[in-house]
C-alpha cells in the first residue's frame, strides 16, 4: 500500500497506545481508500511476511474492508497455491518465532511441506524480539547464550558436529528473527534465511531478486 509505513504493533507494545492506535486507525482508513480505488479487482488475500505484523493486522478487519478476504503469512498462501519445493537432500533447522505468522497449524509442519522435507526445529527465543535487544540488552544476552547452545545441540545431532563446517541454512518466518538469528553467524556458521527465498533460489536462479526487480511494473496508486 501506498505510504503504508506501520502496522502500529511496535508503539502499542512499547506502552504508547494511543500512537499504536493512531497508526492503525490511519491505515484502516488507508486500506478502505485502497478498496473504493481498486473495486475492479477480486482481493482475496492480504499477505505478510511477519508475525508481529499479522497479530496487529488481525484488528483491523481487513475481510470488511477487502470482502471476505483472508488474511495470510506468504508461506501459508504458497502451501495453499501449490507451490514447494522440490527435495534436494538438503538439511534446515528452523526457528519458530515467537510471534508465529502461521496460524492455521503447527508452522513446523507448513514449512515442512512447502520445503518437501521434514525439517528439524530448533526451540528457544532468538534474543531479538523487535526492540528487546537494544532496550534490554542485559536480559537479551543470556537469552541469546542458551539459544545459541540449543543451535550447537541441533547441529551435532544434524551433521555430528557441533559447529558447521560448511554453511547450514536457519529458516525462520520473521524478519526481526532473521535478524537474530544472523548474531549467530560466526559461532554456529548457521544463515538464517526465509522459506520463500530458498524456493525462488531453486525455481528462478541464484540472481532471481535482481531479475525480478528489472522486469516488474508497479503501478503507483493515488489516493
Amino acid at each position: 500500500p501506498p505510504s503504508y509505513l506501520c502496522c502500529g504493533y511496535p508503539q502499542t507494545s512499547g506502552g504508547d497506545l494511543k500512537r499504536g492506535k493512531e497508526i492503525s486507525t490511519n491505515n484502516r482508513v488507508l486500506f478502505h481508500r485502497m478498496a473504493n480505488t481498486l473495486n475492479y479487482l477480486d482481493i482475496r488475500h492480504v499477505i505478510t511476511s511477519c508475525g508481529t505484523c499479522i497479530d496487529q493486522l488481525l484488528t483491523y478487519e481487513l475481510g470488511d474492508i477487502f470482502k471476505d478476504s483472508e488474511l495470510l503469512d506468504v508461506h501459508e498462501y504458497l502451501l495453499g497455491a501449490g507451490v514447494k519445493l522440490e527435495n534436494n537432500n538438503e538439511q534446515y533447522l528452523y526457528h519458530a518465532p515467537c510471534h508465529d505468522p502461521i496460524k492455521s497449524e503447527d508452522s513446523a509442519q507448513v514449512v515442512s511441506r512447502l520445503m518437501g522435507a521434514d525439517v528439524t526445529q530448533n526451540d528457544r527465543c532468538c534474543g531479538e524480539a523487535g526492540t528487546f535487544a537494544v532496550s534490554r540488552a542485559d536480559i537479551a544476552k543470556q537469552v541469546k547464550f542458551k539459544k545459541e547452545n540449543e543451535i550447537q545441540k541441533d547441529l551435532t545431532q544434524l551433521i555430528g558436529a557441533p559447529k558447521a563446517k560448511e554453511e547450514v541454512q536457519m529458516l525462520t518466518t520473521c524478519p526481526a528473527c532473521r535478524q537474530g538469528l544472523s548474531r549467530y553467524k560466526s559461532s554456529t556458521g548457521i544463515k538464517p534465511i526465509y522459506p520463500i527465498e530458498v524456493i525462488a533460489r531453486q525455481r528462478l536462479g541464484e540472481h532471481w531478486q535482481k531479475d525480478f526487480i528489472n522486469s516488474v511494473n508497479i503501478e503507483k496508486v493515488l489516493l
